[in-house]
């Protein structure tokens, strides 16, 4: 696919959002992201926006990945100190569904993927706290945790900060990026479940820290990078290719400088120099024909969508909140 990005091709939707790092979207044209308020931002397709806000949390969420269930309710990771996951339903009420596993606290938590056999995905970045001491390239501490009918277990572990997760077409293999191992690795899926024959899918370079994970209706693999704002595209069988990038070589080059020195921190990742986007973070496909494709960001009050050349891959949740 020979095919490259303007900026000018991208638009904004929505306004005062709250680090909408996180973008689902379904068939009836509803948009949800995270809010880094307590919840779920709600854009329907009438231009509404609603705010679905944990109550009586009794600690302060800070969501980062959101999945959208069957019933209409959410799964919500906790990038702040409790951690976990947690179930949000529409009124509002918060009920723990994953705060432990094998005995242990399940930290501050990136990502949640539900497959389409109800599995839950749970992918935590790092155990270092504060987080930002696993930015670096030789920290390998992250995991991922599946919670299905045979209970909740770590099955994957000494990830380079795991981030995004995703299910391939055949279903047979899960694919996670990396985010400061810089590469993206995929485990085969067997019968139970577990996740064995690690392998590399592709391995990225200076500037480049893939977060955001998607497929496409052909099988291509959709990347974004925080920090140089990159979004790249995998087609099967070939090497990872950059569509656009927005970003400023100068602050960059002090990030990179940063991150291979091991001094990699918060204002690394909170500032961004760029002409437009900030610092995105996850893609999602949408519209009629799935050929829209929307962008979640670290530091803007908006998303991002542009027409996409190929359409996504329909999602688990595509139907989930249809009308009766």
């Amino acid at each position: 696919m020979n095919w490259r990005l303007s900026l000018d091709q991208i638009e904004t939707v929505g306004c005062g959002l709250k680090r909408p790092e996180c973008v689902l979207c379904t068939a009836s044209g509803n948009i949800y992201c995270a809010d880094w308020g307590g919840g779920v931002t709600w854009l329907k397709p009438d231009g509404a926006t609603e705010r679905i806000l944990a109550r009586q949390a009794g600690f302060d969420l800070k969501p980062n990945g959101i999945a959208l269930c069957r019933d209409g309710s959410f799964l919500v990771t906790d990038l702040g100190d409790q951690g976990g996951l947690y179930r949000l339903q529409r009124d509002g009420r918060l009920d723990p569904e994953i705060v432990e596993a094998e005995g242990r606290r399940v930290p501050p938590s990136n990502f949640v993927l539900l497959d389409d056999r109800e599995r839950i995905w749970l992918s935590v970045s790092t155990r270092r706290e504060p987080r930002a001491l696993g930015y670096r390239p030789d920290v390998n501490d992250g995991f991922i945790v599946l919670k299905d009918a045979r209970g909740t277990r770590v099955v994957a572990d000494g990830l380079g900060y795991t981030n995004e997760v995703q299910l391939d077409p055949s279903g047979q293999w899960l694919y996670v990026n990396e985010t400061f191992g810089r590469r993206l690795s995929r485990f085969r899926i067997t019968a139970t479940g577990a996740l064995k024959g690690r392998e590399t899918v592709a391995e990225f370079g200076a500037g480049t820290f893939p977060d955001g994970l998607t497929f496409d209706a052909r099988g291509g693999i959709w990347i974004t990078s925080i920090v140089s704002n990159r979004i790249l595209h995998i087609e099967p069988g070939k090497a990872p290719r950059a569509v656009i990038e927005d970003t400023d070589p100068d602050h960059l080059a002090w990030v990179e400088a940063a991150f291979q020195g091991g001094t990699m921190g918060r204002p690394h990742l909170d500032q961004v120099k760029s002409r437009k986007l900030g610092n995105i973070s996850s893609l999602a496909f949408g519209g009629p024909d799935l050929r829209t494709a929307y962008l979640g960001c670290l530091l803007d009050d908006r998303l991002y969508r542009f027409r996409a050349p190929v359409a996504g891959r329909p999602p688990v949740h595509w139907h989930y909140d249809d009308p009766p």
